[in-house]
């Protein structure tokens, strides 16, 4: 398992991808959404950090999660194109879609 894998599957809720997730080659990956904005327990389950809405909430309890650098506990958080997610030491940004599809 990769050290960002194991910096997030040591999280409670943290899903079954958790190793694939996180920086590659060091860069911050881009996860991109259709629309202008997505809410914070759609974005993680999108980015395959965590595999259910119950997960969701467990992970969110821990207080790992951080939004544009300040800790965030509502799964309901709206999250637009630009923002910065941060689960454990790893950084995420929301992005748009190019051909309208997540992903």
């Amino acid at each position: 398992m990769t050290e960002s894998g194991q910096a997030l599957a040591g999280l409670p809720g943290a899903g079954r991808d958790a190793e694939r997730a996180g920086s590659q080659n060091g860069t911050m990956p881009d996860v991109a959404i259709r629309d202008d904005m997505i809410r914070l327990g759609q974005f993680l389950k999108l980015a395959n950090l965590v595999d259910t809405g119950a997960d969701v909430k467990q992970l969110l309890e821990t207080r790992a999660v951080r939004v544009n650098g300040e800790v965030e506990t509502r799964r309901g958080r709206q999250l637009g194109v630009g923002d910065l997610v941060q689960v454990a030491d790893q950084d995420f940004r929301v992005s748009k879609s190019s051909d309208g599809h997540p992903g």
